[in-house]
């Protein structure tokens, strides 16, 4: 506390900062880190980056069929599914000690 009750302006300034830096290198790490997502016995795999950009999509030879594109696209679409809960697990473990306590990435879009 500052003098007369008032709030130390200054430390929750410096608070606020470090916090700030926290979160651009938990931010940096997340967007340099890979996970992967398959579907179908790994038929087709997805690899995201940890902020969840795609990085590359594999579908190999015996899942294509051109009498049941179908499938296929059902494959690709769980292995993105896949791909992106293993990059929201990934973010909570690297957001988590940065916003502690707070939940959920802070509760603001981009968190």
């Amino acid at each position: 506390m500052g003098p007369g009750g008032q709030p130390d302006m200054g430390a929750l300034l410096k608070q606020a900062q470090q916090m700030q830096q926290a979160l651009a290198a938990a931010q940096e790490e997340l967007a340099n880190a890979e996970v992967t997502g398959s579907a179908g016995g790994e038929l087709v795999t997805v690899t995201l980056t940890g902020s969840g950009d795609v990085v590359s999509l594999t579908i190999a030879p015996a899942a294509v069929d051109p009498d049941d594109v179908e499938t296929l696209q059902d494959l690709v679409v769980a292995a993105f599914r896949d791909a992106q809960r293993a990059a929201n697990e990934l973010a909570a473990t690297t957001m988590g000690p940065v916003t502690g306590g707070l939940g959920g990435g802070l509760g603001l879009p981009g968190f």
